[in-house]
């Protein structure tokens, strides 16, 4: 039996050709919630629309969302207008969306935003409240999902930058029922056993609903009381989380964040040479100036004739002594003087002098007469002369 099987070109050529014969789906009307919202360089649109118990996906090329009256953005609940096609290159069934208006923002949005609200009064954004990202961490640990490419990604980055780094990954979910839990659970084992010197909590990108659990309160928490500095690396670039804002550091993507925990060995290693360097060349300025100053004190006559200054000194104290001795003897001619000028007047003054001249000085029991009227007869006086005394009796 022979059989004419088809391509797989032919097969989704073929339903996309159903779809476009129906005509109900060349022109549909549908709502549902905004997710996984990337918007391409080229200006078209790509994103998910969902409700609560299915998705499909949708492209807006830009064309259309030039005209666009608002910003789509994740989480947006919306009204799409368009055509329900097969993308046959992946065989997924897609709306080619033509129109979009807002109707009102999605639920989890709104979760995301109000306990934001609620832990930044609370304080868990404070800057005052963030750890520095130890600059030569020994062991950096991991909590990610143990399958995927971010773990590849953080261990071929990391051992790039650092052949030996000392990395300990502990497996948790990142996403699902219970993931929230086991991630809280995981940051405080880490911190209780001190298994760590910096955590780095890592996934992929994805929805706002795949990166659930990083919104959580419970890893907030966790975050928050961990001892160990956080550095939180969760989705792309342009997703952001509970855990990206309570973290002590936000890296862009996984591969960013080992390269924010793990010091570059080689820049280490140069950094370390320049110092070495540095230091060198210090020391060597300082040896020359010492050598310097060495060789000065050897050449000064200090260490040539060390008796010389005990000369100078000698020689210096011989000048003082002169000086003071000088000085004496112009002190001593210059009282001398004033001495015989006051001898002189006392001398002109002193009652001994009139003898010189025939007078002489009569007393009486060791008293000055100078009147005879103090004298009776047969009193003995003294009488003084300028070459001697002698007595005699009044009549």
């Amino acid at each position: 039996m022979k059989y004419n099987p088809m391509t797989v070109t032919d097969l989704n050529l073929y339903v996309k050709n159903k779809f476009v014969e129906d005509e109900f789906l060349n022109n549909v009307l549908v709502k549902g919630e905004i997710s996984n919202f990337k918007r391409h360089y080229t200006g078209h649109l790509y994103f998910t629309l969902k409700d609560e118990n299915s998705l499909i996906k949708c492209v807006m090329f830009k064309s259309y969302a030039d005209k666009l009256p608002f910003e789509p953005k994740e989480g947006s609940k919306v009204i799409v207008f368009g055509t329900c096609s097969v993308y046959e290159r992946d065989g997924v069934y897609q709306i080619y969306t033509k129109a979009m208006e807002e109707d009102g923002v999605g639920d989890l949005y709104q979760q995301f935003q109000k306990l934001k609200q609620e832990l930044e009064k609370q304080g868990y954004f404070d800057v005052s409240h963030k750890k520095a990202i130890p600059k030569m961490p020994k062991i950096i640990g991991v909590l990610t999902s143990k399958t995927g490419s971010v773990v590849k990604d953080i261990i071929n980055v990391s051992t790039r930058r650092d052949p030996n780094v000392n990395l300990r990954i502990l497996p948790v979910p990142v996403q699902g029922e219970g993931a929230a839990e086991k991630i809280a659970k995981a940051i405080e084992y880490m911190n209780e056993h001190k298994l760590a010197d910096v955590l780095i909590i890592a996934r992929g990108g994805g929805s706002l609903e795949d990166l659930w659990p990083f919104n959580e309160k419970v890893v907030a928490d966790a975050i928050y009381n961990s001892e160990l500095p956080v550095i939180s690396a969760v989705g792309h670039e342009t997703d952001f989380t509970i855990a990206d804002f309570v973290a002590d550091l936000r890296a862009p993507t996984p591969s960013a964040a080992a390269e924010l925990a793990v010091p570059n060995i080689r820049d280490v290693i140069d950094r370390l040479s320049l110092c070495q360097k540095r230091l060198r060349d210090s020391l060597i300025k300082k040896l020359d100036y010492m050598r310097l100053k060495y060789e000065k004190c050897i050449s000064s006559v200090v260490f040539k004739e060390p008796k010389r200054f005990i000369y100078d000194n000698d020689q210096k104290l011989d000048t003082y002594l002169k000086k003071l001795e000088n000085s004496i003897k112009i002190k001593q001619k210059e009282e001398k003087t004033k001495y015989v000028e006051l001898v002189s007047k006392l001398d002109a003054l002193s009652p001994l002098k009139t003898l010189t001249r025939g007078y002489s000085i009569t007393q009486f029991n060791g008293k000055v007469i100078k009147s005879s009227k103090d004298l009776k007869s047969e009193d003995v006086v003294n009488l003084r002369f300028i070459d001697g005394e002698k007595s005699a009796k009044i009549v």
